[in-house]
């Protein structure tokens, strides 16, 4: 498949709902390079789904598997930083902090506002407590 077909389709599954999707460099039959895509989608999305990669792509066929998720429970705070306000997702398990993350879009604009490297900024967000 044309490589320039992933930039269209990547973004568009996660348009329609899917919860990840991810691109695997593979070694096919007869020693054939391909690229694997892997779609991660709740079963109400699924049949919108594969219709699209169906219409959108050059495949033939689809293997699917049934995979369990644990997610951590989830909040946002806005962490107010010498750049500017960045919104933190608090990723909690029974109760207890586990991790803590920077939302990469604002942490994006902030660095291009301020003419800041990304890095300054994500070193900047994750040593405040909130």
């Amino acid at each position: 498949m044309n490589p320039e077909i992933y930039s269209h389709i990547v973004p568009k599954l996660l348009d329609m709902g899917a919860l990840d999707v991810y691109l695997t460099n593979i070694i096919m039959k007869k020693n054939r390079p391909g690229v694997k895509l892997s779609v991660l989608v709740s079963e109400d999305k699924k049949k919108n789904i594969v219709n699209e990669i169906f219409k959108e792509t050059t495949t033939f066929g689809i293997r699917m598997y049934k995979v369990d998720r644990e997610i951590l429970d989830r909040k946002f705070q806005n962490i107010n930083t010498k750049y500017g306000d960045i919104s933190m997702k608090i990723g909690m398990r029974n109760g207890e902090i586990i991790q803590r993350s920077p939302e990469y879009e604002d942490v994006k604009k902030v660095a291009e506002k301020n003419g800041v490297a990304l890095k300054c900024i994500y070193d900047e967000v994750t040593t405040k407590k909130g």
